[in-house]
Protein backbone atom coordinates (compact mmCIF):
# COMPACT_ATOMS: atom_id res chain seq x y z
CA UNK A 1 0.00 0.00 0.00
CA UNK A 2 1.24 3.55 -1.04
CA UNK A 3 1.59 5.76 1.97
CA UNK A 4 -0.25 8.98 2.13
CA UNK A 5 1.24 12.15 1.57
CA UNK A 6 2.64 13.85 4.68
CA UNK A 7 0.99 17.34 5.35
CA UNK A 8 2.16 19.84 7.31
CA UNK A 9 -0.95 19.52 10.10
CA UNK A 10 0.62 15.70 10.42
CA UNK A 11 3.53 17.28 11.54
CA UNK A 12 1.72 19.68 13.63
CA UNK A 13 -0.31 16.66 15.26
CA UNK A 14 3.04 14.86 15.79
CA UNK A 15 4.67 17.69 18.07
CA UNK A 16 1.37 19.05 19.46
CA UNK A 17 1.64 22.61 17.81
CA UNK A 18 -0.38 24.39 15.54
CA UNK A 19 -0.26 24.44 11.90
CA UNK A 20 0.80 28.17 11.49
CA UNK A 21 3.82 27.29 13.98
CA UNK A 22 4.64 24.46 11.97
CA UNK A 23 4.30 26.24 8.35
CA UNK A 24 7.01 29.32 10.11
CA UNK A 25 9.07 26.96 11.29
CA UNK A 26 9.51 25.50 7.66
CA UNK A 27 10.66 28.69 6.77
CA UNK A 28 13.21 29.01 8.91
CA UNK A 29 10.93 32.47 10.31
CA UNK A 30 12.58 34.20 12.87
CA UNK A 31 9.84 34.45 15.54
CA UNK A 32 9.88 30.74 16.19
CA UNK A 33 12.13 29.38 18.40
CA UNK A 34 15.59 28.22 17.55
CA UNK A 35 14.53 24.65 19.71
CA UNK A 36 11.22 24.58 17.85
CA UNK A 37 12.39 25.11 14.77
CA UNK A 38 14.72 22.20 14.79
CA UNK A 39 12.06 19.60 16.38
CA UNK A 40 10.09 20.55 12.99
CA UNK A 41 12.67 20.22 10.96
CA UNK A 42 13.45 16.81 12.63
CA UNK A 43 10.04 15.27 12.48
CA UNK A 44 9.46 16.52 8.82
CA UNK A 45 12.19 14.88 7.95
CA UNK A 46 11.26 11.74 9.94
CA UNK A 47 7.98 11.85 8.63
CA UNK A 48 9.18 11.91 5.03
CA UNK A 49 7.79 15.77 4.38
CA UNK A 50 11.67 16.20 2.52
CA UNK A 51 9.89 15.08 -1.11
CA UNK A 52 8.14 18.14 -1.28
CA UNK A 53 7.98 21.05 0.30
CA UNK A 54 10.59 20.88 2.94
CA UNK A 55 13.29 20.03 0.08
CA UNK A 56 12.57 23.46 -1.18
CA UNK A 57 13.28 25.09 2.50
CA UNK A 58 16.52 23.59 3.30
CA UNK A 59 17.75 25.10 -0.66
CA UNK A 60 19.13 28.34 1.65
CA UNK A 61 21.90 26.77 1.56
CA UNK A 62 24.21 25.61 -1.33
CA UNK A 63 24.97 22.26 -2.19
CA UNK A 64 28.02 23.14 -4.63
CA UNK A 65 26.56 20.38 -6.79
CA UNK A 66 25.05 20.83 -10.88
CA UNK A 67 22.79 18.38 -11.86
CA UNK A 68 23.70 17.38 -15.62
CA UNK A 69 20.90 15.39 -18.00
CA UNK A 70 22.22 14.55 -21.42
CA UNK A 71 20.11 11.85 -24.24
CA UNK A 72 23.66 9.37 -24.21
CA UNK A 73 26.58 9.22 -22.48
CA UNK A 74 27.86 6.98 -25.26
CA UNK A 75 28.98 9.80 -27.46
CA UNK A 76 31.76 11.35 -28.03
CA UNK A 77 30.18 14.64 -28.64
CA UNK A 78 28.66 14.19 -25.16
CA UNK A 79 31.59 13.24 -23.46
CA UNK A 80 33.14 16.37 -24.90
CA UNK A 81 30.89 18.47 -23.51
CA UNK A 82 30.78 17.10 -19.99
CA UNK A 83 34.62 17.40 -20.10
CA UNK A 84 33.65 21.20 -20.53
CA UNK A 85 31.56 21.29 -17.72
CA UNK A 86 33.48 19.75 -14.94
CA UNK A 87 36.71 21.40 -16.10
CA UNK A 88 34.76 24.82 -15.36
CA UNK A 89 32.79 23.61 -12.47
CA UNK A 90 35.81 21.88 -10.42
CA UNK A 91 37.64 25.17 -10.63
CA UNK A 92 34.41 27.21 -9.39
CA UNK A 93 34.07 24.27 -6.06
CA UNK A 94 31.27 22.39 -7.78
CA UNK A 95 30.80 18.86 -8.09
CA UNK A 96 28.71 17.81 -11.35
CA UNK A 97 25.80 14.83 -10.63
CA UNK A 98 25.73 13.37 -14.21
CA UNK A 99 22.82 10.86 -15.42
CA UNK A 100 21.18 9.92 -18.66
CA UNK A 101 17.77 10.34 -20.39
CA UNK A 102 18.55 7.68 -23.00
CA UNK A 103 16.55 9.36 -25.52
CA UNK A 104 13.33 9.02 -23.08
CA UNK A 105 11.06 11.96 -21.80
CA UNK A 106 9.85 9.32 -19.05
CA UNK A 107 13.33 8.67 -17.91
CA UNK A 108 14.25 12.35 -18.18
CA UNK A 109 11.23 12.81 -15.64
CA UNK A 110 12.61 10.58 -13.43
CA UNK A 111 16.34 12.17 -13.58
CA UNK A 112 14.69 15.74 -12.71
CA UNK A 113 13.02 14.39 -9.95
CA UNK A 114 16.07 12.56 -8.71
CA UNK A 115 17.94 15.86 -9.02
CA UNK A 116 15.77 17.70 -7.12
CA UNK A 117 15.64 15.92 -4.44
CA UNK A 118 19.59 15.65 -4.32
CA UNK A 119 19.52 19.52 -3.69
CA UNK A 120 21.39 20.23 -7.17
CA UNK A 121 22.20 23.85 -7.22
CA UNK A 122 21.38 23.73 -10.89
CA UNK A 123 20.75 22.04 -13.72
CA UNK A 124 22.28 21.54 -17.28
CA UNK A 125 19.86 19.62 -19.87
CA UNK A 126 20.13 18.41 -23.72
CA UNK A 127 16.93 17.04 -23.77
CA UNK A 128 15.83 13.39 -25.23
CA UNK A 129 14.52 12.71 -28.71
CA UNK A 130 10.92 12.66 -27.11
CA UNK A 131 10.36 15.78 -24.95
CA UNK A 132 7.37 17.53 -26.21
CA UNK A 133 6.93 19.82 -23.41
CA UNK A 134 9.57 20.85 -20.29
CA UNK A 135 6.27 21.10 -17.47
CA UNK A 136 8.32 18.31 -15.44
CA UNK A 137 11.13 20.87 -15.38
CA UNK A 138 8.40 23.44 -13.30
CA UNK A 139 9.93 21.80 -9.82
CA UNK A 140 13.18 23.88 -10.93
CA UNK A 141 11.63 26.52 -12.56
CA UNK A 142 9.12 27.40 -9.60
CA UNK A 143 11.94 27.73 -7.06
CA UNK A 144 14.03 29.81 -9.09
CA UNK A 145 16.36 27.39 -9.87
CA UNK A 146 18.70 28.29 -12.54
CA UNK A 147 18.20 25.89 -15.84
CA UNK A 148 20.55 25.69 -18.84
CA UNK A 149 19.32 24.16 -21.84
CA UNK A 150 22.67 22.89 -24.46
CA UNK A 151 22.50 21.35 -28.20
CA UNK A 152 18.98 20.47 -27.55
CA UNK A 153 17.20 22.69 -26.48
CA UNK A 154 13.45 24.24 -25.27
CA UNK A 155 12.67 27.67 -25.84
CA UNK A 156 11.24 29.07 -22.25
CA UNK A 157 11.81 32.26 -20.79
CA UNK A 158 13.19 31.43 -17.69
CA UNK A 159 16.24 29.45 -19.64
CA UNK A 160 19.28 30.44 -21.35
CA UNK A 161 19.97 27.98 -24.67
CA UNK A 162 23.59 27.25 -25.59
CA UNK A 163 23.40 26.06 -29.43
CA UNK A 164 25.11 26.16 -32.80
CA UNK A 165 23.32 27.70 -35.91
CA UNK A 166 22.16 23.87 -37.08
CA UNK A 167 20.37 25.76 -39.97
CA UNK A 168 23.34 27.06 -41.68
CA UNK A 169 25.86 23.92 -40.64
CA UNK A 170 23.43 22.15 -42.36
CA UNK A 171 22.86 24.43 -44.88
CA UNK A 172 26.96 25.05 -45.81
CA UNK A 173 26.75 20.90 -45.86
CA UNK A 174 24.37 20.13 -48.58
CA UNK A 175 25.79 23.63 -50.55
CA UNK A 176 29.43 21.87 -50.23
CA UNK A 177 27.83 18.66 -51.71
CA UNK A 178 26.08 20.61 -54.78
CA UNK A 179 29.62 22.47 -55.32
CA UNK A 180 30.68 18.93 -55.84
CA UNK A 181 28.63 17.98 -58.37
CA UNK A 182 25.77 15.92 -56.31
CA UNK A 183 22.02 16.67 -57.88
CA UNK A 184 20.63 13.94 -55.77
CA UNK A 185 21.00 14.31 -52.03
CA UNK A 186 19.41 11.60 -48.95
CA UNK A 187 19.33 12.94 -45.98
CA UNK A 188 19.58 10.56 -42.54
CA UNK A 189 18.11 12.25 -39.49
CA UNK A 190 16.36 12.29 -36.22
CA UNK A 191 13.22 13.26 -34.34
CA UNK A 192 12.58 16.84 -35.26
CA UNK A 193 10.96 17.10 -32.64
CA UNK A 194 14.39 18.31 -31.37
CA UNK A 195 15.55 21.42 -32.67
CA UNK A 196 19.17 20.33 -34.23
CA UNK A 197 17.40 17.90 -36.24
CA UNK A 198 14.71 20.23 -37.44
CA UNK A 199 16.82 23.22 -38.21
CA UNK A 200 19.15 20.81 -39.86
CA UNK A 201 16.85 19.15 -42.04
CA UNK A 202 15.38 22.97 -42.84
CA UNK A 203 18.97 23.92 -43.83
CA UNK A 204 19.24 21.00 -45.81
CA UNK A 205 16.42 21.37 -47.38
CA UNK A 206 17.06 25.50 -48.62
CA UNK A 207 20.18 24.70 -49.68
CA UNK A 208 18.31 22.40 -52.36
CA UNK A 209 15.75 24.92 -53.36
CA UNK A 210 18.72 27.81 -53.33
CA UNK A 211 19.98 25.62 -55.79
CA UNK A 212 17.05 25.10 -58.02
CA UNK A 213 17.65 21.21 -57.15
CA UNK A 214 13.73 19.43 -55.88
CA UNK A 215 13.52 18.26 -52.26
CA UNK A 216 12.43 14.82 -52.55
CA UNK A 217 10.65 13.71 -48.80
CA UNK A 218 11.28 9.78 -50.30
CA UNK A 219 15.06 10.76 -50.01
CA UNK A 220 15.10 12.02 -46.25
CA UNK A 221 14.99 9.04 -43.74
CA UNK A 222 14.50 8.98 -40.03
CA UNK A 223 16.56 6.89 -37.37
CA UNK A 224 17.55 7.05 -34.13
CA UNK A 225 21.37 7.67 -35.92
CA UNK A 226 23.09 4.88 -34.29
CA UNK A 227 25.50 2.37 -35.73
CA UNK A 228 22.72 0.33 -36.74
CA UNK A 229 20.35 2.73 -37.97
CA UNK A 230 23.21 3.62 -40.36
CA UNK A 231 23.49 0.14 -42.02
CA UNK A 232 19.94 -0.40 -41.83
CA UNK A 233 18.35 3.11 -43.84
CA UNK A 234 21.93 2.67 -45.78
CA UNK A 235 20.34 -0.92 -47.30
CA UNK A 236 16.73 1.17 -47.91
CA UNK A 237 18.97 3.50 -49.90
CA UNK A 238 20.35 0.82 -52.19
CA UNK A 239 17.11 -0.86 -52.69
CA UNK A 240 15.94 2.66 -54.26
CA UNK A 241 15.10 2.30 -58.06
CA UNK A 242 17.34 5.23 -58.47
CA UNK A 243 20.17 5.55 -56.30
CA UNK A 244 21.14 9.08 -54.64
CA UNK A 245 24.53 10.36 -55.83
CA UNK A 246 25.03 12.35 -51.71
CA UNK A 247 24.41 11.26 -48.68
CA UNK A 248 24.11 14.17 -45.94
CA UNK A 249 23.80 12.24 -42.42
CA UNK A 250 23.00 14.08 -39.09
CA UNK A 251 26.09 12.15 -37.31
CA UNK A 252 29.11 10.84 -37.83
CA UNK A 253 28.27 7.76 -36.31
CA UNK A 254 25.77 6.86 -38.91
CA UNK A 255 27.92 8.43 -41.64
CA UNK A 256 30.58 6.02 -41.49
CA UNK A 257 28.36 3.23 -41.07
CA UNK A 258 26.83 4.12 -44.11
CA UNK A 259 30.40 4.75 -46.00
CA UNK A 260 31.26 1.00 -44.49
CA UNK A 261 27.85 -0.44 -45.82
CA UNK A 262 27.84 1.34 -49.92
CA UNK A 263 31.33 0.04 -49.48
CA UNK A 264 30.09 -3.71 -48.91
CA UNK A 265 28.00 -3.30 -51.88
CA UNK A 266 31.07 -2.17 -53.85
CA UNK A 267 29.71 1.55 -54.09
CA UNK A 268 32.50 3.84 -55.11
CA UNK A 269 33.32 7.08 -52.50
CA UNK A 270 32.99 9.72 -53.27
CA UNK A 271 32.65 9.07 -56.94
CA UNK A 272 29.14 7.33 -57.06
CA UNK A 273 27.81 8.67 -53.63
CA UNK A 274 29.59 11.12 -51.74
CA UNK A 275 28.76 11.23 -48.08
CA UNK A 276 28.98 13.75 -45.34
CA UNK A 277 28.46 13.84 -41.32
CA UNK A 278 27.91 15.84 -38.42
CA UNK A 279 30.17 16.70 -35.42
CA UNK A 280 33.78 15.84 -36.17
CA UNK A 281 33.56 12.60 -33.49
CA UNK A 282 37.70 11.07 -34.16
CA UNK A 283 35.94 7.64 -35.86
CA UNK A 284 35.87 10.84 -39.00
CA UNK A 285 39.22 10.22 -39.21
CA UNK A 286 39.59 6.82 -39.18
CA UNK A 287 36.99 5.53 -41.73
CA UNK A 288 38.43 5.43 -45.32
CA UNK A 289 37.54 7.68 -47.32
CA UNK A 290 38.05 10.54 -44.58
CA UNK A 291 34.56 11.35 -43.71
CA UNK A 292 33.46 15.57 -44.18
CA UNK A 293 31.68 16.53 -41.24
CA UNK A 294 30.93 19.73 -39.36
CA UNK A 295 33.01 20.45 -36.35
CA UNK A 296 30.50 20.81 -33.36
CA UNK A 297 32.48 22.59 -30.18
CA UNK A 298 31.34 20.25 -27.59
CA UNK A 299 34.29 20.99 -25.44
CA UNK A 300 33.51 24.90 -25.37
CA UNK A 301 29.79 24.22 -25.60
CA UNK A 302 30.17 22.44 -22.01
CA UNK A 303 32.05 25.55 -20.41
CA UNK A 304 30.12 27.83 -21.20
CA UNK A 305 26.77 25.75 -20.29
CA UNK A 306 28.73 25.44 -16.60
CA UNK A 307 30.15 29.27 -16.56
CA UNK A 308 26.70 30.73 -17.58
CA UNK A 309 25.00 28.69 -14.79
CA UNK A 310 27.47 29.43 -11.91
CA UNK A 311 27.42 33.20 -12.82
CA UNK A 312 23.61 33.15 -12.81
CA UNK A 313 23.99 31.22 -9.47
CA UNK A 314 26.69 33.80 -8.12
CA UNK A 315 24.88 36.86 -9.34
CA UNK A 316 20.96 35.94 -8.24
CA UNK A 317 20.21 37.21 -11.82
CA UNK A 318 16.84 36.17 -13.24
CA UNK A 319 16.46 34.48 -16.79
CA UNK A 320 14.97 36.33 -19.57
CA UNK A 321 15.10 34.40 -22.48
CA UNK A 322 18.85 34.55 -24.06
CA UNK A 323 19.99 32.30 -27.45
CA UNK A 324 24.05 31.94 -27.21
CA UNK A 325 25.20 30.53 -30.34
CA UNK A 326 28.26 29.40 -31.03
CA UNK A 327 31.05 28.99 -34.00
CA UNK A 328 30.85 26.23 -36.15
CA UNK A 329 33.36 24.71 -39.49
CA UNK A 330 33.01 23.09 -42.11
CA UNK A 331 35.73 19.98 -42.53
CA UNK A 332 35.91 19.10 -45.76
CA UNK A 333 37.93 15.31 -46.22
CA UNK A 334 37.73 12.88 -49.20
CA UNK A 335 34.10 11.43 -48.77
CA UNK A 336 32.72 14.12 -50.49
CA UNK A 337 35.69 14.86 -52.88
CA UNK A 338 34.06 13.66 -56.28
CA UNK A 339 37.13 13.31 -58.42
CA UNK A 340 37.03 14.80 -61.78
CA UNK A 341 36.57 12.06 -64.62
Amino acid sequence: MSQKEITIYDIAEALNLSPATVSRGLKDHPAIRKDTRKRIFDKAKEMGYQQNHFASNLRRSRSNTIGVIVPRLNSYFMASVISGMEKVANAAGYNLIISQSIESKDKEMTNVKTLYNSRVDGLLVSLAYDTETISHFDLFLNKGIPLIFFDRVFEHPQCTSIIIDNYKAAYEVTQHMIQQGCRRIAHITADIKRNVYSERLRGFKHALLDAMLPYDEELVFFSNLSEQAGAEVTQRILALPQLPDGIFCANDTTAVSCIATLKQAGIKIPEQIAVTGFNNDPLSKVIEPNLTTLNYPGQEMGELAAATLIRKLDSKEGGSLNTIVLRHDLIVRESSLRKKV
